[in-house]
């Protein structure tokens, strides 16, 4: 342990006496270990750690399966009959997002909330913070209107009082009695104001077989219950509710998922991507700091000499080496720390809803520990091969006077260092550049609308519970005039069912004249969009054949749609489908064909997915039935186009909303480009941080082959001055250095190339509309890379060319 100390002392003077080379090796080690611990965050909060709940992995999601959707959403009737029916799950329990209006609280707000079944929180193993859970007698038709609140909501509106218990809140217009109150962010959950028993919603529409109304579950398996085993159960479910309700569930089945494998999604690939990418920058980082480690033991070569003539074992001497170095790595690591920090935020800051489970993500024990290790594995990769070639010299030679204490094979060395740096740079950097050409290509992509100047928002009212169709249609005019009277208002548009790149909604069909299908099931679907006349002009979405909506569309007039043209070309391939009829169902109406209009990306920009979902159809919102129209009872979506900037008219819409109604409460407002960039948002995600970790492997490449060229140099001053006097120019001398740098560049590119023509087909997914292999891509980033190279090389020659003759043959 003395002889230990010995070192870290020894090795503290040497390093402090140094301090250019010290704070460069910090530094680089820094940029690298900061890099890898701030993904390394990330991919822990999201991928590593358990969900935050008791026994997680007995956590399943459960989903239906139809034709159209592996995952869909579920009925509430077949929701109740599986969790009579199945003998795996300890707790199932339903859920769904619901917006409500609290009013008599001060000024009306809209509340973000679920609507759950009374196994909610019980099959999440969350214990409330107040209060009790939801009674299975609440969750039921004509139960007791009773609500369980969210933290945030009772900090906001209660100041944490426990006296909230007992309280009655009005919620769309009906007092709900506070018996409880529950954390407000639940992992895989937007955050939550409200949470109210599903079971009290008594619409009919709600309560259809055939209609999901957004419905998921999430079960708890009972101990002992293998995934297999309830897998198998739930599909002995499905087929008897097939055989029972073959309308409705033949062709349906039940799909599961591991809860924690549904909230992560499909970003687990790409994170897994980008921790691979990241090593490499580090990688680089240890060679850079290698071959400064190298050229700097050249310059001990004969304190190392001296002290194994001393008796110094060559171990010893190693361990010192060593020591010295993974000092370096911790310095490093505890800036790198700092770096993460940053960086972590950064990455939050800039995409927060690419992530799940951001609210996660920290640097926790484990992040510490990962960079600890790091550290110390960063010391001990780059110190260990300087280490052993300082013990090569031979030490006799060394202690001449004049020996050099340098060596071929040192020079060989940090060639190789180079050059992997160089192949690790290109890698990086050609992921990165796919990736920005894919963005490039996806922002290209025709989305089938003009989302400038368009703004996307809700509008939330109280109205009376018995308010009719009729009344509902005469108030949401209103609305729509008023909104349009806001100045720098063009039009406003109500928009119900999809909303491009923010929802989907189907709706089953089949062609009038042509066999009806037995089954729902068998139908064939359409996105659907219950619009108001203005929808096309406000969208600016083109109409190719026959007309768009006009006021002349409403409850009295006969039903009418505007087909997309995908659906003209998969249902009318080679008719005019204007005139012809469609029958749809759950609406139960048949509709005469009067238009056909441009295709929308529905489902996002380059959207892979959904290829057998594409067709798409709108429907006046005025002729929708009226049992259909208590779904609008309290609130709606719209769109406007604007003359300006989109969110220069918000003030306007909340005072004409609320000119309407006192109760209204405009919220979700965001620009429609907005939208548009969030559907793509994984990918940006991806390009960033490539991007990042490819500039900063550009810099350590560039650095790197600086520092071996120029040491490669200073090493040849004899040789130089030799050439020079023997009549060499200064050119001859450029061509040499630059020769050098070139040679080690070229193989490095060169060896990157052929790398990344296999690594890049791991991205393939991740990439549009450009190859993974990608010949421009290639060679762009080949010509980059040797560019910069080619300038760090060029400043270390212009020294060399400067050698005086004279000076240089008295060298040594």
């Amino acid at each position: 342990m003395t002889s230990f100390w010995q070192d870290v002392r020894y090795g503290l003077r040497v390093l402090l006496k140094n301090p250019g080379f010290t704070a460069i090796a910090v530094l680089t080690l820094a940029l690298g270990i900061g890099a890898n611990t701030a993904l390394f965050s990330v991919v822990n909060g999201v991928l590593l750690n358990p969900l935050p709940y008791p026994e997680p992995d007995r956590l399943v999601a459960v989903y239906a399966s139809t034709s159209s959707f592996d995952e869909s959403s579920i009925s509430y009737p077949n929701f109740l009959d599986w969790h009579k029916d199945n003998h795996s799950f300890s707790a199932l329990a339903a859920f769904r997002t619901e917006e409500y209006n609290l009013t008599g609280a001060g000024e009306p707000e809209r509340l973000h909330g679920h609507m759950i079944s009374s196994e909610f929180f019980s099959a999440l193993g969350i214990n409330l913070m107040l209060g009790r859970d939801i009674l299975p007698e609440e969750d039921r038709a004509g139960g007791a209107p009773i609500v369980v609140i969210g933290d945030g909501l009772w900090k906001r509106k209660f100041g944490l009082s426990r006296d909230v218990l007992g309280q009655g809140i009005t919620l769309n217009g009906k007092v709900h009695t506070v018996v409880g109150v529950a954390t407000s962010r639940i992992t895989g959950l937007s955050p939550t104001d409200v949470y109210v028993p599903m079971g009290q919603w008594t619409d009919p529409t709600f309560r259809d077989r055939h209609i999901s109304m957004g419905t998921n579950a999430i079960g708890r398996l009972k101990p002992g219950v293998a995934f297999e085993q309830a897998k198998s159960d739930m599909d002995s479910v499905a087929r008897n509710l097939a055989g029972a309700y073959p309308d409705s569930n033949k062709g349906e089945g039940i799909t599961l998922v591991p809860l924690k494998t549904d909230v992560v999604g499909s970003v687990r690939g790409i994170l897994l991507v980008l921790l691979g990418a990241v090593s490499f920058v580090l990688l680089i980082a240890c060679a850079n700091v290698a071959n400064l480690l190298l050229a700097r033991a050249t310059g001990r070569s004969r304190e190392f000499a001296i002290r194994s003539a001393l008796g110094a074992s060559p171990g010893r001497v190693i361990r010192q080496l060593l020591t010295e170095s993974v000092m370096l790595g911790i310095a490093g690591g505890g800036i790198g720390l700092l770096l993460a920090k940053w960086g972590t935020g950064a990455i939050l800051a800039a995409l927060p809803e690419s992530l799940p489970r951001a609210e996660e993500i920290e640097i926790d024990g484990h992040v510490l520990f990962f960079t600890l290790g790091i550290s110390l594995a960063t010391g001990i990769v780059f110190g260990l091969v300087p280490a052993l070639k300082a013990m090569k010299p031979d030490m006799h030679e060394t202690l001449k006077e004049g020996g050099r204490g340098s060596s071929g094979a040192r020079h060989r060395t940090q060639s190789v260092f180079v050059v992997v740096e160089m192949a690790m740079a290109v890698v990086l950097l050609i992921g990165a550049g796919l990736m920005i050409r894919s963005l490039a290509a996806l922002w290209s992509i025709d989305p089938g609308f003009d989302a400038r100047n368009a703004l996307s928002f809700s509008i939330s009212s109280t109205f009376e519970p018995d308010i009719t169709a009729k009344q509902l249609r005469s108030k949401y005019r209103d609305t729509i005039r008023g909104l349009e009277s806001v100045p720098g208002v063009e039009g406003v548009s109500l928009v119900g069912g999809a909303l491009p790149m923010s929802g989907d909604s189907e709706l089953p069909f089949w062609v009038e004249g042509r066999p009806k299908p037995a089954t729902e099931q068998e139908m064939p679907f359409a996105l659907f969009y219950l619009v108001t006349p203005h929808y096309q002009q406000v969208m600016r979405i083109p109409v190719q054949r026959g007309r768009g909506f006009t006021e002349r569309d409403d409850e009295h007039s006969p039903a009418v749609v505007l087909i997309d043209a995908v659906f003209a070309g998969t249902f009318f391939p080679k008719e005019d489908p204007i005139g012809k009829h469609v029958n749809l169902g759950l609406l139960d109406v048949q509709a005469e064909i009067v238009g056909v209009v441009g295709h929308v990306e529905s489902w996002g920009l380059g959207s892979k997915g959904h290829e057998n979902l594409q067709a798409q159809i709108y429907l006046p919102v005025w002729q929708v039935p009226d049992q259909f129209w208590t779904l609008l009872a309290h609130g709606g979506d719209y769109v406007a186009r604007t003359r300006g900037t989109p969110m220069g008219v918000v003030s306007g819409l909340r005072e004409a909303a609320e000119r309407v109604d006192s109760s209204a409460v405009v919220y979700g407002v965001k620009p429609v480009q907005e939208i548009v960039a969030r559907s793509i948002a994984t990918q940006q995600l991806a390009m960033m941080l490539l991007s990042v970790f490819s500039l900063l492997a550009l810099v350590l490449s560039a650095i790197g082959i600086y520092g071996v060229i120029s040491y490669l140099a200073g090493q040849r001053t004899k040789e130089i001055g030799v050439r020079m006097a023997m009549g060499a120019t200064s050119a001859d001398v450029l061509r040499l250095v630059l020769g050098d740098g070139m040679r080690l560049t070229l193989i490095g590119v060169g060896i990157g190339v052929v790398a990344a023509l296999g690594l890049t087909r791991l991205i393939t997914k991740m990439i549009y509309g450009v190859g993974a292999t990608d010949p421009i891509t290639f060679a762009v980033v080949a010509i980059l890379l040797t560019g910069v190279a080619l300038f760090a090389c060029y400043i270390p020659a212009r020294r060399a060319m400067r050698v005086d003759p004279i000076i240089a043959l008295r060298y040594e």
